[in-house]
């Protein structure tokens, strides 16, 4: 085979195995990004369970006027919030639930009332599942943020045009007295 024969046929397989590479790289940053998206849904569908949860326990009248006051509207802002402000307002609901239920006796009167036990356990489940959904969501943020700064990726434009995914940072920390003891009890 003549020497020219042989470098036209290395420069297809280097051509190729490039190719290959753009590729599959291409495909696991579309995947990162479904995975995102996934992610962020059960994000979403965990904050307005939590939300929700929160907002009936406020109407419910098992808790004093003062604390349903304050978890009702910080509940009602969280399912209310502009994208842009969606952040701040769960913090806020976070800091709610933890102010109303600090003390045992918020806790007890939830549990003592009619069905109060469910609420419990439906609150408790809720505000444990959100740092979990918040944390899946932002590891996959952070997973394509980082195959994003690759050189090939950006000197291929293999993201497209499609924005950079964002973090979803707020304040998720649950109430102790709810996840004390893994049960809610």
């Amino acid at each position: 085979m003549p020497p020219v024969t042989t470098t036209i046929i290395w420069v297809a397989v280097a051509i190729i195995a490039v190719g290959l590479y753009l590729s599959w790289t291409a495909g696991r940053l579309d995947r990162l990004h479904a995975r995102i998206d996934a992610a962020r849904a059960a994000l979403d569908a965990q904050l307005l369970r939590r939300a929700s949860v929160a907002q009936e326990l406020a109407t419910a009248g098992v808790l004093d006027p003062a604390a349903s006051i304050v978890l009702y509207e910080a509940a009602h802002a969280a399912r209310q919030a502009e994208v842009e402000q969606r952040e701040v307002a769960e913090s806020e609901l976070s800091q709610a639930l933890r102010a109303v239920f600090a003390e045992p006796d918020a806790v007890e009167a939830v549990r003592e009332a009619p069905g109060g036990a469910e609420a419990e356990r439906e609150l408790t489940h809720a505000v444990r599942r959100v740092p979990m959904a918040r944390r899946f969501h932002n590891d996959s943020v952070r997973a394509a943020r980082a195959l994003r700064r690759h050189l090939a990726v950006r000197w291929f434009r293999l993201a497209g045009h499609a924005p950079s995914p964002a973090t979803f940072e707020m304040d998720d920390e649950p109430p102790a007295l709810l996840t004390a003891d893994g049960s809610g009890h």
